[in-house]
């Protein structure tokens, strides 16, 4: 009997969800359940429309509803790796003197990132953003970072 309780409390939220979104984001039934669909199977979602149809605003109205961080990637042909992974910092301690290296988290370490035009950037940049898709870690200089609380959601445009 738990499990039919567990499967209504999903649908129960499942519906809430749909009902904010719909607060922001008139019409697109059949998108909004396919991206839920991939966030709660653990899987990436790929958007692709002419311009206009509200996907960026669809994935941060979601992102807000779920109380998630919200990141988006422009990509673009100088757009490097780094840009997307983070970067490590040399920071210097005013009384010691010392100088310590700290990492500064880029957008692919948000909750829920939309990656725009991937296909505009070099193959570098666009290897860094596959490996955090399918390894669920990100190479920084020679250190693996590992985070699986991300989903993410790829925007391409049709012209």
């Amino acid at each position: 009997m738990k499990e039919i309780e567990m499967l209504e409390k999903l649908k129960d939220t499942r519906e809430k969800i749909i009902e904010e979104i719909h607060r922001v984001i008139v019409g697109q039934d059949e998108i909004i359940e396919k991206v839920l669909i991939g966030l709660f199977s653990g899987g990436h979602c790929l958007l692709v429309g002419v311009p206009g149809l509200a996907k960026t605003l669809m994935i941060r109205t979601l992102s807000r509803v779920l109380d998630l961080k919200f990141k988006r990637i422009q990509f673009t042909p100088d757009l490097m790796p780094s840009d997307i992974t983070g970067i490590d910092v040399i920071e210097e301690n005013p009384e010691s003197r010392q100088r310590n290296l700290r990492f500064i988290p880029g957008p692919i370490f948000a909750n829920l990132v939309l990656a725009d035009e991937i296909n505009r950037a070099p193959p570098k940049t666009q290897t860094a953003l596959l490996e955090a898709m399918q390894e669920y870690q990100v190479t920084v200089e020679i250190k693996h970072i590992h985070s699986k609380n991300r989903f993410l959601c790829l925007q391409h445009k049709i012209q």
